[in-house]
């Protein structure tokens, strides 16, 4: 389809429940046709039924998503079914980020797609993070972040040993990916560099990789 002058393809996966309520070769089948259309997507969209709420196998689609390196937004459909939408819109949120601690970057948007409320936001944030799982971020910029967070959270030495980080280059996108060199890999907590990485550069949607390499190693 076309959409504000764009070219879009979507693969519209058959729904899958829970065992028990489908014959099991059907549900193995949904699964592998699934996991297949995640890999050829750029841009993942997990549906959640508003009514049924999130299902095991939710979870499960989303930390595939995650390891193949995909861009995904979670859709909260039939949101036309809802009453009292606000209030419980806030504890559908926050008990999506309770469930999906693993990809807390992801975008939520709430529609119906019956009614076709709320549906516009949809496309939007579906062409955000997929610019965003393409962004280049230059090698002096993200040098310059990096030194300047390792500065305001100096690690600890660990056996009389300091991390030090010394050079940091992106080297693909889709998901973006960055080679951090360092005195010592065994010393690294990486979680407060990719935090300041995504605080400076608008990684919404998209996971990313930090590699950290000692000063010197070779690449493989």
């Amino acid at each position: 389809f076309t959409y504000h002058g764009e070219e879009f393809v979507v693969i519209d996966t058959a729904g899958m429940r829970k065992k028990g309520k489908v014959y099991e070769k059907i549900e193995k089948y949904s699964l592998l046709r699934s996991l297949r259309a995640i890999d050829r997507s750029d841009v993942c969209i997990l549906v959640i039924n508003a009514i049924e709420g999130i299902i095991e196998h939710d979870k499960h689609i989303a930390s595939y998503a995650l390891e193949a390196g995909k861009a995904i937004i979670i859709a909260v459909n039939k949101w036309d079914l809802i009453a009292e939408k606000d209030e419980n819109m806030k504890k559908f949120i926050k008990d999506i980020r309770a469930n999906f601690q693993f990809i807390p970057y992801a975008p939520i948007v709430f529609l119906s797609a019956l009614t076709k409320k709320r549906i516009h936001t949809l496309m939007p944030e579906v062409i955000k993070v997929y610019n965003n799982s393409k962004k280049e971020i230059k090698t002096n910029i993200l040098n310059d972040v990096i030194n300047e967070a390792y500065a305001l959270n100096l690690p600890p030495s660990y056996k009389g040993k300091r991390l030090k980080i010394y050079f940091s280059n992106q080297t693909d996108t889709c998901p973006p990916t960055f080679n951090i060199q360092v005195n010592s890999k065994g010393l690294v907590h990486f979680s407060y560099l990719e935090n300041k990485i995504r605080e400076s550069f608008d990684f919404e949607g998209t996971p990313i990789v930090l590699n950290f390499k000692n000063k010197g190693e070779q690449e493989l």
